[in-house]
């Protein structure tokens, strides 16, 4: 057996050439670091401290940082080649960065961001699109779409984003990563580039809860305690009804979860929609507003649209003044939404702070101290790579619908990975009130385990009935199919027969009925075809090798046919059909 080291490699080495022949198919070969670098660079931790005192708290782990954060003697590039050009180089690093690398860990370099930290695809034309290592076909979700995909490709043990609409949450919950957002104004912003102060924060990404832990506690500079379990766990039924074919299977994971770690007493399903109509009363002032058309839109909806027209009003004070002087080359999804008229007048910007104020106190109530909000981070599979989904409104507004909760409360959210449902990563995220940061980082550390261990049981028991139910319907269509046979309705029995394979095709039954049914109707060669199957599922089926039989002298194949019918003799030595077969052809061909 080779080293560990050298094992690791070539389990590196086979996952990459996975990822290769997977996106041969998208004819984009795909980078030694899948894109998500847009520096490299290396920040060093102080040395250790010698024993008998503790080692730095992230000791021995590596991270990035998006290409938001300054370094000194670096040029933060915002996503933006323009930008970049036009910006000296940092003069110093900013404290969030300081601190991680003084805590132990080392930077390794600078990762991709959407064009100036805006979108929440991942999509970026200055730099490339940064591969999604779980869903090479799918983008990889952004603002911060470099570093998931560092943590994701496990170049990094952690990475630090900034989450502003989702720029932290979305990208976790497409590539399959843990995201983690703290409560607004908890972590410092200083030296990270501004996008809507009312919603910037700074995230972070790991693939493990436990590094996801030990980063938050020297960011957030709280120390470790113990954990104490959650009294009230909040199931927003309505939010998981947004999901399509993973809703039962992720809202089940979640329940039989809670119920084994915590017991039913402590779980509670809310519609979350009617919840916040109730308390949130300046959400009144914009629902008489149409949005796209429609009079009424549903109030998360009526969320999303709240922050991102806020969002872009910021945005344009901070930077408006950049993009008219310079004519930078934006992607479509800034140029389209900067060119909409943003001039809100003051009595709208408060309307907006209040919805904001108010969705702080709503959850803070609903959730108290010990109480965690079960959502799905996002209600739709990443989108496919180029596609022109991602630049419409009603993309940018679906994408950001359960992100807004968090982002116009200002209340920690983190991004759980459980598993894959078609292809695509399935996320959930956990909620605890503004300043529950350490009890969510907590909760998610105790529950994790469990998570994954109901939502293994859960399709492995949906698999399950599903192959009984197809199995079932399988059934039922043959015996239609035998009707319709004694009916000598010969067409109508193989559109049933057709049927039945559909549900199951490795029934020989089925083939050989179905052959059966085109004999009658003069076609041999689908006849042959079908029972040739058959045979190959069960080379017992007297049946099927009757009837190649019939369908091999029909077309002239005296000597297969001959063969069949003798074969059929040695299943069933006596079955006088295949002696007489065999003796006409016998004399007919001697």
């Amino acid at each position: 057996m080779g080293s560990p080291q050298a094992n690791l490699w070539v389990l590196l080495g086979l996952g990459l050439a996975g990822i290769l022949i997977m996106t041969r198919k998208l004819k984009k070969a795909v980078k030694a670091d899948f894109g998500a670098f847009v520096e490299r660079l290396q920040l060093l931790p102080p040395p250790p401290p010698p024993p008998p005192k503790a080692p730095h708290p992230l000791t021995g782990l590596t991270f990035a940082v998006s290409d938001v954060f300054d370094v000194e003697g670096s040029i933060t590039g915002f996503g933006n080649l323009d930008w970049a050009k036009t910006h000296e180089a940092a003069s110093q690093t900013s404290p969030v960065v300081s601190a991680l690398v003084e805590g132990g860990a080392s930077c390794t370099g600078k990762t991709v961001v959407d064009d100036m930290a805006f979108g929440v695809s991942g999509e970026n034309k200055h730099y490339d699109t940064p591969t999604n290592p779980a869903a090479p076909a799918r983008t990889p979700g952004g603002s911060s779409s470099g570093a998931a995909v560092a943590v994701a490709a496990n170049l990094v043990d952690f990475s630090l984003g900034i989450d502003t609409v989702g720029g932290v949450r979305v990208p976790a919950g497409y590539c399959g990563v843990f995201g983690f957002r703290p409560s607004h104004g908890t972590v410092s912003q200083m030296g990270v580039l501004p996008v809507s102060a009312s919603f910037d924060t700074v995230g972070w990404f790991a693939k493990d809860p436990t590094i996801l832990r030990r980063v938050g506690h020297v960011l957030l500079q709280v120390p470790y305690t113990v954990p104490q379990s959650p009294r009230s766990i909040v199931v927003a039924d309505d939010c998981f009804n947004l999901l399509n074919s993973s809703a039962d299977r992720v809202s089940q994971a979640v329940v039989k979860s809670v119920e084994k770690l915590f017991g039913r007493q402590v779980l509670r399903h809310e519609n979350l929609g009617d919840y916040l109509s109730s308390k949130v009363p300046s959400l009144k002032a914009f629902q008489s507003e149409k949005s796209n058309g429609e009079v009424k839109s549903s109030v998360i909806r009526l969320l999303a649209n709240i922050m991102r027209t806020l969002k872009r009003y910021e945005f344009k004070q901070y930077h408006d003044e950049w993009i008219k002087s310079v004519k930078p080359t934006l992607d479509p999804v800034i140029s389209v939404q900067l060119q909409q008229d943003l001039d809100m007048a003051e009595a709208e910007i408060e309307n907006c702070h209040a919805v904001r104020d108010e969705m702080r106190s709503a959850l803070n109530f609903l959730l108290k101290d010990d109480g965690i909000l079960a959502i799905p981070t996002t209600s739709e599979p990443p989108p496919k790579l180029g596609s022109k989904e991602t630049l419409s409104e009603d993309y940018q507004i679906r994408a950001t619908m359960l992100t807004s909760l968090v982002s116009m409360s200002g209340c920690c959210q983190v991004a759980v990975p459980l598993g894959f449902n078609e292809k695509c990563p399935v996320s959930i995220s956990l909620i605890a009130r503004h300043g529950g940061d350490r009890f969510l980082l907590d909760t998610v550390q105790t529950m994790y385990g469990v998570l994954q261990e109901q939502a293994d049981i859960v399709t492995k028991t949906k698999s399950s009935k599903n192959a009984v139910s197809q199995e079932t319907s399988a059934e039922m269509a043959k015996e239609k199919g035998n009707q319709a046979f004694k009916d000598r309705q010969w067409q109508r029995a193989i559109v049933f027969y057709t049927e039945a394979i559909k549900l199951n095709a490795k029934n020989a039954t089925y083939y050989s009925n179905r052959a059966a049914a085109y004999l009658e109707l003069g076609s041999f060669i689908q006849a042959e075809a079908d029972c040739t199957n058959a045979i190959d599922l069960d080379k017992k089926n007297v049946k099927a090798y009757l009837r190649r039989g019939t369908a091999r002298e029909m077309l002239g194949y005296f000597k297969e046919a001959t063969e069949d019918f003798r074969y059929a003799l040695v299943l069933e030595p006596n079955n006088k059909r295949a002696a007489q077969s065999a003796e006409r052809l016998r004399r007919l061909f001697p």
